[in-house]
């Protein structure tokens, strides 16, 4: 996957705007746990191809390619499995932007749909309000294309936004910002090269974009501002629809507020990383992001196999934050507007273990290294508790802990039951896992500072 902090073009030289100098807030970095909400038109067909394991080759990625909501572009491809499958099931007469026509909500329960993320655990909610084909989720000025005219007749994003108020819950927004199929005449995107050729880059689309990104702005001041696959390069300069004007009001309205990566410019906020695994700790904030499947949009082709369980999804999260990241995971409703039973499965089970354990994970940073992985594998987390020892695999019965908590003898799980450290003849101080907790996905220790 591309790493957007290095697309930086392109190069203005003395043109080039002063950008502001905010850093990554400190909510942001405890918060630790986000659900992105990937919902559109695309969840009308619901439908991508479910790659067998080890994927498909590189040239078929793009007519094969997984993500469900990208169904725009893949239906164009002719001949792809999305193309063949759209002829079959809607008709060569009926192109991809007339689903919108098709699409009912009326099983959406925004308090009730938000509930469920904040009962998994989440601290910041981010739904998609444009995705690349320029289906607007707000009751928009700028375009007719939006559900607020045309499908589900309703304001979406609004009705996001003060769920997750009510809730408690930071309210973020994902934009499209220089993909739009709507306004666009491009070929379809078939490889990472034509991600970034066929996309509009004049004056009028980065006045377009602009002004739909100041209502986002001016009508829900969220807390985050996901923006993706960069922005037009007519908006990169010193006008005020450009990306430096743009940033400079909204950390005027939102002093706390922050931005991502993918904004093709050299001022970015946090690092995102998208089904990527992280090695190590990185020293800048960073952000995981990933569907609970193999797709953001909903997949009705996914099944279990594709899908993370509730211990895999925890023990990405540990793994994340233990490197200094947030776990930005998707959720992705059916069109109707309900979370499918495989997704809320997993949420609840994540839900139910930080209900528990949420202290080792809310509001921690790294400690001096992420974790071990000879022996007994274990995450590190560390806050003004101590250093906290998250075991991923429970079962093995016992740790050794390493040489600087060796000496910890007042350590508690997360219930607060007493930690029975003992020593071999070596030295080594050895943590038995109690029975109970070895059928746990990650069981949690706390060693108190001395």
């Amino acid at each position: 996957m591309l790493n957007f902090e290095k697309r930086t073009g392109p190069d203005l030289g003395s043109a080039a705007p002063t950008y502001p100098s905010n850093a990554v807030p400190e909510w942001f970095r405890d918060a630790k746990l986000g659900f992105f909400v990937h919902w559109g038109l695309y969840s009308v067909p619901a439908w991508a191809v479910a790659h067998p394991e080890g994927g498909v080759p590189t040239e078929d990625s793009y007519a094969w390619h997984q993500y469900a909501e990208w169904y725009g572009n893949t239906v164009r491809i002719t001949e792809s499995p999305t193309w063949q499958r759209h002829q079959e099931l809607y008709g060569p007469g009926r192109s991809y932007e007339d689903l919108a026509d098709l699409w009912d909500a009326s099983a959406f329960d925004a308090d009730a749909f938000v509930g469920e993320l904040v009962g998994a655990g989440a601290k910041y909610i981010i739904p998609t309000t444009k995705h690349h084909e320029g289906f607007c989720l707000w009751d928009t000025q700028t375009t007719g294309f939006n559900s607020a005219a045309r499908g589900p007749r309703r304001d979406l994003i609004s009705e996001f936004h003060d769920a997750a108020r009510r809730a408690g819950a930071r309210f973020g927004v994902y934009y499209s910002g220089a993909l739009d199929w709507h306004v666009s005449d491009f070929p379809p995107i078939e490889s990472d090269t034509d991600l970034f050729r066929f996309r509009r880059n004049d004056d009028a689309f980065a006045r377009y974009s602009a002004a739909q990104l100041d209502e986002l702005i001016q009508r829900f001041s969220p807390d985050v501002l996901w923006n993706d696959i960069e922005w037009p390069d007519g908006g990169k300069g010193r006008d005020d629809h450009a990306v430096a004007a743009l940033l400079s009001r909204y950390f005027d309205a939102k002093p706390d507020g922050v931005v991502n990566d993918r904004w093709g410019v050299p001022y970015h906020g946090y690092l995102t990383r998208e089904y990527t695994h992280v090695d190590e700790i990185l020293p800048e904030p960073w952000e995981s992001t990933r569907g609970l499947g193999y797709s953001f949009g909903f997949n009705q082709a996914e099944d279990d196999s594709h899908t993370l369980s509730g211990p895999e999804l925890i023990r990405m999260l540990v793994d994340v934050v233990s490197k200094n990241g947030n776990l930005l995971i998707n959720v992705g409703p059916a069109a109707d507007g309900s979370i499918p039973e495989l997704q809320r499965a997993t949420m609840r089970e994540l839900g139910a273990w930080l209900s528990v354990n949420g202290e080792a994970v809310y509001g921690t940073r790294p400690w001096i290294r992420f974790g071990e992985e000879i022996g007994a594998p274990r995450r590190y987390t560390q806050s003004d508790a101590g250093v906290h020892v998250h075991a991923l695999d429970p079962g093995v019965g016992e740790l050794a802990l390493p040489a600087e908590l060796a000496s910890a003898r007042e350590a508690r799980w997360a219930d607060g039951a007493a930690v029975d450290v003992s020593a071999r003849q070596d030295g080594t101080s050895i943590v038995a896992i109690p029975d109970a907790l070895r059928a746990q996905p990650v069981a949690v220790f706390t060693v108190p500072r001395p």
